[in-house]
């Protein structure tokens, strides 16, 4: 087989050594940001899934802790991904907006349950890599809906959505939920829900499981569904590291009031292979993904527990 080399390094050998880096530190590098006279980073939100169609990879640059604007987009980067078997995605930023995409070809779909990928960045004469593994998803047995209030005070109902899916057995999981109401993702804050065997993190032994209910119901947005809404539910395999990214962001994203705890670092699992160079922040995983659609409708809607 060819070596091919990125940016200089063999992508065995860079492989190796983030698998190193991985042992000894999770991938988690803590970032120090002046809030607000901290230099400009490069921010990457890289997620790839199993799934048919073009993958994108977002680069933009942070910006004054207080400044309102949107950050700008990282321009002229070199972004590649490669898989163990030295196998090369290029991205493209065709738009000149910082979002790089990488086209299949017909039939082609990214991504190998089982398998390390290595990403590449150039960018402004610095080079950051970073690894992730797509790891194996159970399937989403079901999605059904039970008619409820929103809250006790409203006389006005709706439908409260839970799914079902039983964790993989013999083996510790990590998993990213996410739902979609009418093709549009639920992204408050709120919506972050990530689970460790189908439960939260060391709550019990659930390994081979049905995942908890809290879990299965986490779906719902606060207003509760609409009859015939349209509600698609993924579950995404993802790495421990992105498990905590998830829990850390989410943490420092809710973080307020009178006993908040200490603002920290979210962790990155994105390296600089100058280590005396720029840090980034953002982080990249690949999944795989199951994922169920339906529609409320009285196929799918249960009588109500009360």
């Amino acid at each position: 087989m060819k070596n091919i080399h990125i940016f200089g390094f063999s992508v065995i050998h860079v492989i190796l050594l983030g698998l190193l880096l991985l042992g000894l530190s999770s991938c988690e590098d803590p970032i120090d940001i002046d809030l607000q006279t901290g230099p400009s980073q490069l921010a990457i939100d890289g997620w790839l899934t199993d799934q048919p169609g073009p993958q994108t990879i977002k680069l933009t640059k942070t910006t004054g802790y207080f400044d309102a604007a949107q950050p700008p987009a990282a321009l002229g980067a070199t972004v590649i991904v490669a898989d163990e078997d030295s196998v090369i995605h290029e991205f493209i930023d065709v738009k000149g907006n910082g979002t790089y995409v990488w086209t299949p070809k017909p039939g082609e779909v990214f991504g190998k349950i089982g398998k390390k990928y290595l990403l590449g960045i150039r960018f402004e004469g610095q080079e950051y890599y970073a690894i992730s593994q797509m790891n194996a998803v159970p399937a989403i047995d079901s999605l059904v809906f039970r008619e409820e209030k929103p809250n006790p005070l409203e006389d006005r109902k709706g439908f409260a959505g839970e799914f079902y899916a039983t964790d993989l057995p013999n083996q510790t999981d990590y998993y990213w939920i996410r739902t979609y109401r009418n093709g549009k993702r639920l992204d408050e804050t709120s919506d972050i829900v990530v689970s460790y065997n189908g439960s939260f993190n060391g709550s019990a032994d659930t390994d081979g499981l049905l995942f908890i209910q809290p879990i299965r119901t986490s779906i719902n947005p606060d207003s509760l569904y609409n009859r015939n809404d349209s509600v698609k539910v993924e579950v995404l395999s993802i790495t421990p590291d992105a498990f905590y990214f998830f829990q850390q962001l989410s943490t420092q994203i809710n973080n307020g009031g009178l006993f908040a705890s200490p603002p920290a670092n979210v962790p990155t699992n994105v390296v600089n292979r100058n280590a005396s160079g720029p840090k980034a922040v953002g982080f990249f995983g690949v999944s795989a993904v199951s994922s169920k659609t339906v529609k409320v409708e009285e196929v799918n809607i249960r009588p109500s527990e009360d």
